[in-house]
């Protein structure tokens, strides 16, 4: 009989004595305890951070701005109001920073600040389609391209402000 080359290299086991075997102990049923409901642990809700109040004001700040209506008015009051919050002088832009350096550890503080920042995205999409809305039928005269391509390399920096 030929063995597998597997089965010749492993080294045999040798029998276990009776007295190394682990005995199984037998608890009296008086000792047992009966099984317990399981309790619920209570949940921590995090408080929200500055951060998230912040973004969560500006959002219905612009999102009263689209339900307002006004057509462009709407749009500059919204980019206004979003310049201001994010402005040099402005609390909103530190505050998102610092909850966002410990948030990058914790997957729920990252989706809280997320969602706060998607608040503000889609309330400043609210005020762009209804501003389109009301812009398709208006169409700009083909003299104002030019100016609005210069005033936008002027923006950029590739031509000088004076005529």
């Amino acid at each position: 009989m030929t063995m597998s080359r597997a089965r010749a290299r492993r080294p045999q086991r040798k029998p276990v004595r009776a007295s190394r075997r682990l005995k199984k102990v037998r608890v009296p049923r008086k000792v047992r305890l009966a099984p317990t409901a399981r309790v619920a642990k209570k949940v921590r809700v995090p408080s929200p951070t500055p951060a998230e109040l912040g973004l969560l004001a500006l959002a219905q700040k612009i999102a009263e701005l689209a339900r307002d209506g006004g057509g462009s008015q709407a749009l500059s009051a919204a980019l206004q109001t979003l310049a201001a919050a994010y402005g040099p002088t402005a609390p909103l832009p530190r505050d998102v920073f610092r909850a966002w350096v410990p948030s990058r550890t914790d997957k729920n503080a990252t989706l809280a600040l997320a969602w706060a920042r998607e608040q503000v995205r889609l309330g400043l999409q609210e005020v762009v389609e209804r501003t389109m809305k009301g812009a398709r039928g208006r169409v700009e005269p083909p003299s104002a391209v030019a100016d609005r391509v210069r005033a936008l390399l002027q923006l950029i920096g590739h031509v000088s402000a004076a005529r």
